[in-house]
């Protein structure tokens, strides 16, 4: 009754395509929408927004880890937990969820400042989706949050297995190498700079001494993986 009731009232709200958006990426009809807007807001989107979804985030940052945690305790249950461990970090790590974001819609919904082309190559999306997430927990509760996970997320845009096989930690990668091979190396940061109200990292990579790659991001993890990955490309390391 609930459910029909609710339906008719959204024929006639304001916010009827935004509702018909979230009902086909949720699977489920938001019972208060103002959470979704909020998870939906990212800090640059407009001037004078007094909130945005970074509260949010944080939330379902945690909400997130655990039930993946869950589904892969249950999933391998002859698997160490350096096993899961990493196999969890994988998947909740900021580009492969920017990437599920992105696939599943996420990144015709947020709203940012579209003016700033760094953004959209960021991982603002993937926030966006823990943010989501956090948002789908108050609305709906943790049984409801962890089917939206489960069937919505991991099972139509999460590969395990192919995650499993491929290693994106950029900076692991190159750490691993440096060491099979005897190089010293280190992650400085070069540079930081505020941009447009957002602040810019530089990283760069120093292999016996000498800088050999620079990345930049939003934060020094991002910029650090950039610059590894960019290290990688620059030594042909396979």
């Amino acid at each position: 009754m609930w459910r029909f009731t609710n339906r008719i009232l959204n024929l006639f709200s304001p916010d009827k395509e935004l509702l018909l958006q979230l009902e086909d990426l949720l699977g489920f009809l938001p019972k208060r929408l103002a959470y979704y807007q909020l998870a939906l807001t990212h800090s640059s989107g407009l001037e004078d927004v007094k909130e945005n979804n970074e509260r949010l985030e944080f939330l379902g940052d945690a909400i997130l880890s655990a039930i993946i945690a869950e589904y892969l305790f249950k999933k391998y249950p002859y698997k160490p937990e350096g096993y899961l461990t990493e196999l969890r970090s994988r998947i909740v790590r900021r580009e492969s969820l920017n990437n599920v974001a992105t696939r599943m819609g996420l990144n015709k919904i947020v709203q940012y400042n579209q003016n700033d082309r760094g953004l959209s190559r960021s991982h603002i999306f993937g926030n966006a989706l823990e943010a989501l997430i956090g948002a789908v927990y108050l609305d709906q509760g943790f049984v409801q949050t962890r089917k939206f996970i489960v069937k919505q997320m991991v099972q139509q845009y999460i590969d395990i297995d192919v995650i499993e096989s491929t290693d994106t930690n950029y900076k692991n990668q190159l750490l691993s190498w440096a060491q099979r091979n005897g190089h010293t190396l280190s992650f400085d940061t070069l540079e930081e700079k505020n941009e447009k109200s957002r602040r810019h990292f530089t990283v760069g990579i120093i292999l016996d001494g000498a800088q050999v790659a620079t990345g930049v991001g939003f934060n020094k993890k991002e910029a650090g993986q950039e610059a590894a990955k960019n290290a990688i490309k620059e030594l042909k390391i396979q």
